[in-house]
């Protein structure tokens, strides 16, 4: 899809996630509709946006901790949304000038937006890739035009398995992913769980549910364990975004426990 074919597709009278959460994160690039089903969500869940702020923090903390101690310097970003302030390819280059990474997503506003903002180091490489969660196959392909699949990759599923309604296809989607990149690349992945704040959360994913295309599913951590299925777990484990590997001087809000989990696996 060329740029001016993704902007002809846009449908700005209907929300999408990457918008939406770009919302939540303060972003401006997003369309009255995404604001209203955004305000909507949280007023009956306000911890939203404190759940999009731990999240973008939390991939912060492992894309660093995968380039400065496991030597990693490919990222494969599935489902990347909005580009934004600290997204993928900023903090991996800022870690590691030379680091390439390949977003993929297939919303027309992403791709648009992505082709001009993800700008790379001159020592490294930014790709985007128009490409659908539901063919692993095709991702892999395009990743392999840029990266290269015989050396360990950082794989990033942050909130995008939880789109995929059915348990059993989001844990195939993330093995064949994975199938398909080589002993010592590593899981980054986290999504919305209902485990502390089951009721209002679920209560705003309905609102959500019911007035966009695409929908959403929190899942029990147990069930978000099934995607780290044969993987090593790096600790603290599969924990709330907000305690996996926090700043020494982290304190009050900081470390507060939000509804979504996250972990890093590495696969051996």
């Amino acid at each position: 899809m060329t740029e001016s074919d993704a902007i002809a597709a846009l449908n700005t009278g209907v929300p999408h996630s990457a918008r939406v959460w770009n919302y939540w994160l303060g972003g401006t690039d997003n369309f009255p509709v995404d604001r209203a089903v955004g305000d909507d969500f949280a007023k009956l869940y306000p911890d939203i946006t404190v759940v999009a702020r731990h999240s973008r923090a939390f991939l912060k903390r492992a894309v660093t901790f995968l380039v400065r101690d496991a030597g990693i310097r490919q990222f494969l970003d599935v489902g990347t949304g909005m580009p934004s302030a600290e997204h993928t390819h900023q903090v991996a280059q800022a870690a590691a000038p030379d680091a390439s990474i390949v977003y993929v997503d297939n919303d027309p506003l992403v791709l648009s937006h992505a082709r001009t903002l993800l700008t790379s180091t001159p020592e490294g490489r930014t790709v985007y890739a128009d490409a659908d969660l539901h063919a692993p196959a095709t991702i892999l392909e395009a990743a392999g035009a840029t990266l290269d699949l015989n050396r360990p990759v950082g794989l990033i599923l942050m909130n995008i398995l939880g789109h995929v309604p059915d348990l059993e296809q989001a844990v195939t989607i993330a093995r064949e992913l994975l199938a398909g990149l080589p002993p010592g690349s590593y899981l980054i992945t986290a999504d919305g769980t209902n485990v502390l704040d089951g009721p209002a959360f679920e209560a705003a994913i309905g609102v959500w549910n019911a007035n966009a295309p695409l929908s959403y599913h929190l899942r029990h951590p147990d069930e978000l364990a099934r995607f780290l299925d044969g993987l090593e777990i790096l600790e603290p484990g599969l924990v709330p975004c907000s305690r996996w590997r926090p700043a020494t001087d982290a304190s009050g809000d900081d470390l507060r426990e939000v509804d979504e989990f996250g972990a890093v696996a590495r696969k051996p």
